[in-house]
């Protein structure tokens, strides 16, 4: 089982991710925005591409061009949440000690010379820290599209009492 701070982690995450996905689907210029969309993409890539690596499973590269529209990225985007959730917490904890092997680690290698190995607790707080760093991007984008960025900091979900996260009710076109 992972710990309560690393599931806490996780929740926040999602409460991160569906009040980003809210203010932005409700910002007629971001919904517009190649590069919004891009990232969107991105974020929920690698968001994807890790909870594969968790389970076993071999990385499915999804492409950009596989969604009809932000609202179908949106629908696949959401299911991350409860799948990663669920496999961390039923996890003894010994497990989030074990080295996870990632496909890419060759490419890591040309670019960073020796890499290291990291546990499956570390590579969570990767997919926490790459979303948060990509959320930041989002929420400069929003404002500078005329919307208004949520206000995502880990302290104000705290504060809030760790609300639920409130996703938008777009549904998916495709």
């Amino acid at each position: 089982m992972a710990s309560p701070a690393l599931q806490a982690q996780l929740r926040q995450l999602e409460w991160a991710d569906a009040a980003l996905w809210r203010a932005i689907l409700a910002t007629p210029a971001a919904r517009a925005e190649p590069r919004v969309h891009a990232l969107l993409h991105h974020v929920h890539l690698v968001q994807q591409l890790y909870l594969q690596i968790w389970r076993g499973e071999p990385p499915t590269l999804t492409p950009a061009d596989a969604f009809a529209d932000l609202d179908a990225l949106h629908h696949w985007a959401r299911r991350f949440h409860a799948p990663a959730q669920a496999h961390l917490a039923a996890l003894p904890p010994e497990a989030l000690e074990r080295p996870v092997a990632f496909p890419w680690a060759a490419q890591l290698e040309a670019s960073f010379g020796v890499v290291h190995p990291a546990t499956l607790e570390e590579s969570v707080l990767q997919v926490v820290h790459h979303s948060a760093h990509h959320r930041a991007q989002l929420c400069t984008r929003l404002r500078e599209l005329g919307g208004t960025p949520p206000t995502v900091d880990f302290i104000v979900w705290v504060w809030q009492g760790k609300p639920a996260p409130a996703w938008p009710d777009a549904q998916p076109s495709q």
